[in-house]
């Protein structure tokens, strides 16, 4: 099993039952049979398999984070395009690890203060040490004054990947 310094957050259970209703976006949740698999589901953070059921949704992670802290991050409030199973699952396992972080990806870790405002970022080429290069940039991260939460995007289309608070 891998350790981590932070741990990687999926979408809140309370978040996925709306999004699988209607999505951040306004739009009914559209499932269908995923035909190839290997789509990155962030309700589990692994990969979708053959023939499950997903729905790709928009969402809006910094804009549900601010509802619950009270954060007004105006304009940096963005959503996109994730996708989930289209029926509750069991969330992610217990394998440890940063999900979707294979040697030579490129990932934008953006930064948020307790406003919800960009308080930088930082771009990580995933070397071969995943677990290292990770827990060494989100160190850098939270050591910055002010950060309380760092979002992981893929840089080619910028999707959001996952989520990692400050403990």
């Amino acid at each position: 099993m891998t350790h981590t310094l932070f741990t990687a957050r999926p979408i809140e259970a309370a978040a996925l039952k709306q999004l699988r209703d209607t999505d951040d976006a306004g739009r009914a949740c559209a499932p269908y049979p995923d035909p190839e698999g290997g789509e990155m589901l962030r309700c589990c953070l692994r990969p979708s398999a053959v023939g499950e059921r997903i729905a790709l949704v928009s969402y809006a992670p910094l804009r549900r984070w601010a509802a619950e802290t009270g954060a007004k991050p105006g304009a940096y409030d963005e959503q996109g395009p994730v996708f989930i199973h289209a029926e509750e699952c069991e969330g992610p396992g217990d394998g440890g690890g940063y999900p979707f972080a294979r040697p030579g990806a490129l990932r934008a870790l953006r930064r948020y203060d307790a406003e919800g405002r960009i308080a930088g970022g930082r771009l990580l080429e995933i070397p071969e040490a995943v677990t290292e290069a990770f827990d060494g940039a989100l160190r850098e991260a939270f050591a910055l004054p002010g950060v309380v939460l760092v979002h992981v995007r893929a840089v080619e289309y910028g999707c959001f990947q996952f989520e990692v608070r400050q403990r």
